[in-house]
């Protein structure tokens, strides 16, 4: 068994403020024998509409950057492994920035913020880090004014779960994204999501959360924003698409033991991985990790 935990935040425009409730929460986990502690996406901050690039740029870190600083000391003080996010900065020599040159004319090019995912182990030192590949351009959104997309898939890391995938919130979106981390590897996959309020939206993400679980006999963990423009609701599915967790509308953090044997035995009953026709069709990319 291994214990998870999941946090449900409201982050504010303050990242100060996001950083001191999030290693409230690591010490908390901790004290409570959680192996590992889940954060949304925007942990860092909450951009509203009305906030410019610039201004979300000067909030903006290098992954190595004093947020993510504070989280790794945390991570080795509390021997605890952490997923948390961040609006990275973007360097001028970066494959990203160079495409954004060519991006609308509604993109100020001048401030590129990808939207970033850390894996950092209980050691404190940064395995992975993750550029959510997928942004939110839909349903009256273009978080493409303000953020850069990443171009490098998440190749799968040891956790305290064994092999673990990453992909951030409108990434659920897409099954081959979930289907790719399967293949190489993942017995679970984590969604740091800011799922936004909205007619059928609600829906849309359980469905979404529990489609990825079952299509690929995984762990869905999704740790999600709540208030401001967001629906809360973080899940954790199980691998044959049982939620055991969903903690509604309230702010804080819960911890959930998961079995491990689960993710095989649900393979061996429902073997949707071994099933595939890969004669006729392979998701498989030369170089794609």
């Amino acid at each position: 068994m291994v214990e998870v935990a999941v946090v449900q935040m409201k982050s504010s425009v303050n990242k100060d403020e996001n950083l001191k409730f999030s290693l409230e929460q690591i010490k908390e986990a901790r004290k409570k024998k959680a192996q590992m502690i889940c954060f949304p996406e925007f942990q860092m901050a909450f951009s509203p509409n009305s906030q410019s690039s610039k201004e979300l740029f000067s909030i903006s870190e290098l992954v190595d950057g004093g947020f993510v600083t504070e989280l790794s000391k945390s991570a080795r003080e509390n021997d605890i492994y952490i997923i948390g996010t961040i609006y990275e900065r973007s360097t001028k020599d970066s494959d990203e920035f160079n495409k954004s040159l060519n991006s609308p004319e509604n993109f100020d090019n001048r401030y590129c913020v990808y939207d970033t995912a850390v894996f950092i182990n209980n050691k404190g030192f940064i395995v992975s880090y993750y550029r959510k590949l997928h942004l939110y351009n839909a349903l009256g959104f273009q978080e493409s004014k303000k953020l850069l997309a990443g171009n490098k898939l998440f190749s799968p890391v040891d956790s305290p779960l064994g092999k673990l995938g990453v992909l951030v919130c409108y990434d659920l979106r897409f099954p081959e994204l979930g289907r790719l981390l399967a293949i190489e590897g993942s017995g679970a996959l984590v969604a740091p999501s800011g799922w936004v309020q909205g007619t059928m939206k609600e829906d849309h993400w359980l469905t979404m959360c529990k489609a990825r679980s079952i299509e690929n006999g995984v762990y869905l963990i999704a740790p999600n924003q709540v208030g401001n423009i967001f629906c809360g609701h973080s899940l954790i599915v199980d691998p044959f698409g049982v939620v055991i967790l969903d903690m509604g509308t309230r702010e804080g953090m819960e911890i959930i033991d998961l079995d491990l044997g689960k993710i095989d035995l649900v393979r061996n009953d429902l073997p949707l991985l071994k099933n595939r026709r890969e004669d006729l069709y392979n998701l498989r990319q030369k170089n794609a990790f």
